[in-house]
């Protein structure tokens, strides 16, 4: 299966201006035997925020970043070893706001189709995924949960040869399919909620 990039090239994200912090994603996109793949960290088990959880390269604005996408394509570089010039990054999704009031900013990027390096300190294992995968609707489920702060919210869960997406990364990767693919979520929700 593969996704339309065309689309994320030609999509006007929304920022958020307003949250303390900031912090952007790399979601790699391998082309492997004409389907593609996307490629997770599974974070250190050892880290404080999110230990165990799948995610995407990434991390918080650094000062010496010029920029956001910057931001995103030194994460990448320092938690899987992809080079800069490697990454021909398309578009940005939708801004997320977090639990921990940080605005990340997705970045869409195809990668080669190589063996990445995880960086021990933060990476625990690199997973590539493929789409068909992700899109198998006996692989998505979701709930709604009561939040102390947000209220009620909607938490998807992504089930993947033996590996589960969810939370933050989840949300992306909803707003990634929706975009890109025919795929929707079973109900629109607000992509505001944590």
């Amino acid at each position: 299966m593969r996704m339309d990039l065309d689309r994320a090239a030609e999509y006007e994200p929304r920022e958020i201006p307003d949250e303390p912090y900031d912090a952007a994603v790399l979601i790699p996109v391998i082309e492997r035997e004409g389907e593609h793949y996307l490629l997770f960290t599974k974070r250190a088990d050892h880290l404080g925020e999110h230990p165990g959880q799948m995610s995407f390269p990434g991390g918080g604005r650094e000062p010496e970043d010029a920029s956001i996408r910057e931001t995103a394509l030194r994460e990448a570089n320092e938690e899987i070893a992809l080079e800069s010039h490697e990454a021909d990054v398309i578009g940005q999704l939708d801004d997320i706001r977090t639990i921990t009031e940080y605005a990340v900013t997705p970045f869409v990027a195809r990668v080669p189709d190589r063996t990445y390096v995880p960086d021990e300190r933060e990476v625990a294992e690199i997973a590539v995924l493929p789409l068909s995968g992700i899109l198998d609707p006996d692989n998505y489920e979701y709930e709604r949960r009561d939040h102390p702060y947000y209220g009620d919210v909607v938490i998807h869960y992504f089930r993947v040869d033996g590996y589960t997406v969810w939370g933050a990364t989840g949300r992306i990767v909803v707003d990634l399919l929706e975009l890109t693919t025919d795929w929707r979520a079973p109900e629109r929700i607000d992509r505001d909620l944590a």
